[in-house]
């Protein structure tokens, strides 16, 4: 089911107050939150099919994949800030389904090692595998609770009026900068000397997309500290997500609409006026932002005169695009269960050295692929079965240099010729055979199955050079003062993980960042009440 009206077939009437560009869970969260607690009518423009962004799936009979979604730690405590944003944003109707002690294994070569729920089962575990390494081991998690615990005094002067950033920014930005400066390496390196120790800890680089030398260790301690009480998977799959948010942005008055591609951001004498959309029709509204990314919308939807006025190109070239990858998406006529295949996910590596093997795949795309991540989404999502009785579902994803696909980027999607088909296959067989390795039960049994490259990635999601998660998660990223909502245009803002960190807890949080700053106001404690107030009518209802 596609999620949104499509404006093909509807045209947009009415005003609206605020003009969303893109549809990811960034642009969703700050419209309904907007239109809960600012009183706005939300308009949200969305070029793809369906709304969602990375939280969309797609169909083929039988069967349907995520695209972006594989897990989310926080979600069970009602009072993280994290469950109650989910709560408040889709009014209770999102439904999780824990993935159960083992969320995550790392696999280094004939080595496993298990990533388990709790913190202090966490810690107890790793110790097993790591007798010698306690010590480091209690203060690599103490090393955690202290970087996070800076962050939200971080993302709290992002929301500052400019003004009031100049006067203390730098005073909340310096305690996590501190950390965030040093990249992940640099700090666990500081922890212990064991390099296979280091190797587990930095095992979930793929959720950030850099390898422990160009990560900053602030985005490494997000993710690995998101996880320590467990994980989760969206019944009903990923697009649920956007699905429970969409009645929200109606109840305002809102409204999402797909197929609607909008080409440049309308400026007048230095204020974003409204948008332009492939079709030429124009929309209006006092207040734009953009969800389509920093590297699109400052790079692409503003006229060059006001690029060159705010020296946007300047900042681009500061950062970096992130990873782009592969994604095998595999259909099975036999259930999870039938099967084998569990909940938990799968990092598997040649060795410890995550840098190396990442160099050698940029020297010699015939290397083995430094990181493959194996996903079972059918044996996590309970609903599953209901959708599609007798049928399973695995996603097998690889880092994959966009530089491979380049000779193909001026192709049509499914018209890129038969080298580009070929290419494909021989990318699909290596995969299958980690797959095979670590799956073996599965051998003869793939129904269908169909491989996304950085060109597919680039088309649907509209990301430069097919970078899956936007601006690479550098130190350079997090000390860059510009990545904030407000941007120096009048009444155009940014939101998603661009101005705030990576994956969906990250986008989401950036739409938050992003509807307090034009609230003028922390909505922590409105988003919180609205949480309670959904969770109770759900509950009576």
């Amino acid at each position: 089911m596609n999620i949104g009206t499509s404006y093909k077939q509807h045209p947009i009437d009415g005003d609206y107050d605020v003009i969303v560009i893109g549809s990811g869970i960034g642009g969703l969260a700050a419209a309904a939150l907007l239109s809960k607690h600012a009183g706005k009518r939300v308009l949200v423009l969305e070029r793809h099919y369906t709304a969602g962004g990375f939280t969309h799936t797609f169909h083929r009979p039988g069967y349907d994949w995520d695209v972006g979604v594989h897990y989310i730690g926080g979600v069970f405590d009602p009072d993280s800030s994290l469950c109650q944003l989910f709560d408040d944003v889709t009014d209770a109707g999102l439904q999780w389904a824990d993935m159960g002690e083992v969320y995550d294994r790392i696999i280094i070569g004939e080595d496993s090692y298990d990533l388990v729920k709790g913190k202090e089962a966490f810690r107890a575990r790793l110790k097993e595998y790591f007798p010698k390494e306690a010590r480091a081991i209690d203060r690599y998690l103490k090393e955690l609770e202290s970087t996070v615990g800076w962050a939200d005094l971080y993302f709290a002067e992002k929301c500052l009026p400019t003004f009031l950033s100049r006067l203390v920014g730098g005073f909340m930005r310096w305690p996590l900068a501190r950390k965030a400066k040093r990249t992940t390496l640099e700090t666990l390196a500081t922890l212990t000397s064991d390099q296979r120790l280091i190797g587990v800890l930095a095992g979930q680089y793929g959720d950030y997309g850099l390898p422990p030398a160009q990560s900053s260790f602030f985005v490494h301690a997000l993710v690995a500290y998101h996880y320590l009480e467990g994980a989760a998977y969206p019944v009903g799959g990923s697009a649920t997500i956007a699905q429970t948010m969409l009645p929200v942005i109606e109840a305002g008055g809102g409204a999402v609409y797909t197929n609607a591609d909008v080409q440049e951001i309308v400026i007048d004498k230095d204020r974003a006026v409204g948008v332009r959309l492939a079709d030429d029709n124009e929309l209006r509204a006092p207040l734009i932002i953009s969800d389509a990314g920093v590297p699109t919308t400052l790079g692409k939807l503003l006229p060059e005169e006001t690029r060159r006025k705010h020296r946007f190109d300047e900042l681009m070239s500061r950062h970096t695009d992130s990873i782009a990858h592969v994604s095998l998406y595999i259909g099975l006529k036999q259930t999870a269960a039938e099967l084998g295949l569990s909940k938990t996910n799968l990092w598997v590596y040649p060795n410890h050295d995550h840098d190396r093997n990442v160099e050698r795949l940029r020297d010699d795309p015939d290397a083995p692929f430094p990181c493959v991540y194996l996903s079972f989404p059918s044996a996590k999502d309970p609903d599953f079965e209901q959708r599609h009785p007798g049928h399973a579902t695995i996603e097998v994803i690889s880092m994959a240099p966009y530089a491979w696909f380049e000779s193909w980027k001026e192709t049509r999607w499914k018209k890129r010729g038969d080298d580009y088909d070929a290419f494909k296959e021989e990318l699909s067989e290596r995969l299958l055979e980690t797959l095979y390795v670590h799956c073996p039960q599965v051998k003869g049994k793939i129904d269908t199955m169909e491989l996304s490259t950085p060109l597919s990635t680039e088309h649907f999601m509209g990301h430069r050079k097919g970078a899956i998660y936007g601006l690479a998660a550098t130190p350079a990223r997090f000390l860059e003062k510009r990545l904030r909502p407000r941007t120096a245009i009048k009444g155009l803002y940014l939101t998603g993980t661009d101005i705030c960190t990576l994956g969906v807890a990250g986008a989401l949080s950036g739409g938050f960042l992003t509807a307090s700053a034009i609230a003028g106001r922390d909505l922590r404690g409105a988003v919180a009440k609205g949480a309670e107030e959904a969770r109770a009518k759900r509950a009576t209802s």
